[in-house]
């Protein structure tokens, strides 16, 4: 992808599945990387680490720890760094909370306000204090991680609601940026696997009621697949494969869009 080789990123979330597939494919198109995600997950940010240097042996990178939600430990974690890897001109704003399943009758409104806390502030957070980053270095470019799930997911009312805030700050916050030189695009991935998110909401949706899945997990597997148009779930490479794209110069007149990476399904 053009523009990427030597550029430095942020990746939240990083120690998570769609994370550590992004700063995989990042880090072969040699762009330098900050990783970063809770400080519970720094055993995961070092297998995300060894993972980039398995496909380049000379990627720079700097693990940094911190909740999406404080701005001034986000705002440290970005200027140590840059202190450690120089500039920063790419960001994939990944970190998220899938939260409990429930119909929105039923839902625990403590969990769904962290949900929203994490998935839309948080979101919110490190955008601001990022493109602050970026606007210094002349310009960029941020992808922000939704979900088909903006569009209403049954039993994940919170969850629904975070990743269309998401979608809708992503248009904001493009023409906001636009004067600065910074594109900011998301993307909305369906249904994605293997990994542990597939596997939790497989598993979360057969054991809460619904008309619209079974009771078992398989049966549900099942029909998730057979709402996709392609009939299958997408790769943890196939999103990465987006993201990387968006970063890069090679979709240079892309801005305040939404890439769904879903197999057809709405």
């Amino acid at each position: 992808m053009a523009g990427l080789a030597g550029a430095v990123a942020l990746v939240t979330g990083a120690g998570g599945n769609i994370g550590r597939s992004v700063s995989v494919s990042l880090a072969g198109a040699g762009v330098d990387l900050a990783h970063a995600d809770l400080p519970s997950a720094a055993e995961a940010l070092q297998t995300t680490a060894r993972e980039c240097r398995r496909v380049r042996g000379d990627v720079a990178t700097e693990i940094v720890t911190f909740d999406v939600r404080d701005p001034d430990a986000v705002s440290s974690g970005l200027d140590h760094s840059i202190a450690e890897l120089g500039p920063l001109t790419l960001v994939v704003n990944n970190a998220g909370y899938q939260g409990e399943f429930a119909n929105v009758l039923d839902v625990d409104l403590d969990d769904a306000r962290a949900v929203l806390d994490i998935n839309a502030f948080g979101v919110m957070v490190v955008l601001q204090q990022s493109a602050r980053r970026l606007r210094d270095a002349g310009g960029g470019s941020i992808v922000n991680v939704a979900s088909m799930a903006a569009h209403g997911a049954p039993n994940m009312p919170a969850y629904s609601a975070s990743k269309g805030a998401v979608v809708s700050l992503t248009r904001a916050a493009a023409k906001d940026l636009a004067p600065h030189g910074i594109r900011v695009n998301s993307v909305s991935p369906g249904f994605i696997g293997p990994g542990a998110m597939w596997d939790r909401q497989v598993e979360q949706q057969a054991v809460t009621p619904s008309p619209y899945y079974g009771d078992d997990p398989d049966t549900v597997a099942g029909q998730m697949v057979d709402m996709v148009p392609l009939r299958r779930y997408g790769a943890l490479s196939e999103v990465a494969d987006v993201v990387t794209f968006l970063l890069s110069d090679s979709s240079s007149y892309v801005t305040g869009s939404d890439i769904e990476i879903a197999g057809g399904a709405s």
